[in-house]
């Protein structure tokens, strides 16, 4: 049995990029930085961030071209690729990626803004209604809404 599975919680470097491929099949690439606290021994706090190249096919392509900004907190599922190709110095290159399946908003947009959502703003889903895409790799399946419960994350967490 063999298993390629990547889950990852962190924040956008940049707004999506999305391009077509055949006219009619979209992908959207993007960076990723997840961030991991800890102490030295002299007990003072440093951060490690690591940046990961994302690519997203069809609806879900679709799905980050709509929702997804830079800076916003996602919870991303896929699996890794390497990719090579041939540079122009005829040197073999190599990339690695993550081809995601599932990405979900970790936070209301109005919250990333510093904004709060109020009962006379006109919604178009409930406050705590969180769109999230999911593309399960044997079926490419759609994008749904879904409600979801954000975990509160501090501003300062922020990797750039």
């Amino acid at each position: 049995m063999y298993l390629n599975k990547v889950m990852l919680i962190g924040r956008l470097g940049v707004k999506p990029e999305i391009r077509y491929v055949k006219e009619d099949t979209p992908v959207a690439t993007f960076r990723m930085a997840t961030t991991e606290p800890y102490r030295t021994k002299e007990g003072e706090k440093r951060e490690i961030t690591e940046w990961h190249n994302i690519v997203a096919w069809r609806n879900l392509a679709k799905f980050c071209e709509t929702y997804l900004d830079k800076g916003m907190l996602i919870y991303l599922e896929g699996r890794l690729q390497t990719r090579s190709w041939q540079a122009q110095d005829n040197t073999t290159r190599y990339t690695t990626e993550i081809l995601a399946d599932v990405i979900r908003m970790m936070e209301p947009k109005s919250a990333r803004d510093g904004q709060q959502v109020t009962q006379s703003e006109p919604l178009s889903q409930p406050a705590d209604a969180q769109p999230f895409a999911e593309q399960p790799a044997q079926t490419q399946a759609a994008a749904e809404p879904n409600a979801f419960q954000p975990a509160a994350e501090p501003e300062d967490d922020l990797p750039f």
